[in-house]
């Protein structure tokens, strides 16, 4: 895996992943049977992780995406190439 992040985002990641991460942990203390604070857990781990890896999926898939988009637009550019219209005379 090749990092996809600036070293800043990563910090900024996990400083907000580990606040997320206690304040899920606080609630499930309170009241363990709701979802929203188990669902929350789920997504500061997962910011953690991806601050700690410096590798993003979302910003992975995304990146990939614009470099297949502009090479269609370059092979679209290089077969759509002017093409020389011969004048016809009229009969008339």
């Amino acid at each position: 895996m090749k990092p996809n992040i600036g070293l800043i985002n990563a910090f900024v990641r996990i400083s907000c992943g580990l606040t997320l991460l206690a304040w899920a942990t606080a609630k499930l203390v309170k009241k363990p049977y709701r979802s929203m604070p188990l669902f929350a857990a789920m997504i500061g781990g997962m910011n953690v992780a991806e601050g700690i890896t410096r590798f993003c999926p979302l910003t992975y898939l995304f990146e990939e995406q614009v470099v297949q988009i502009k090479k269609q637009n370059q092979a679209q550019k290089s077969t759509n190439a002017p093409v020389k219209l011969e004048e016809t005379t009229s009969p008339f």
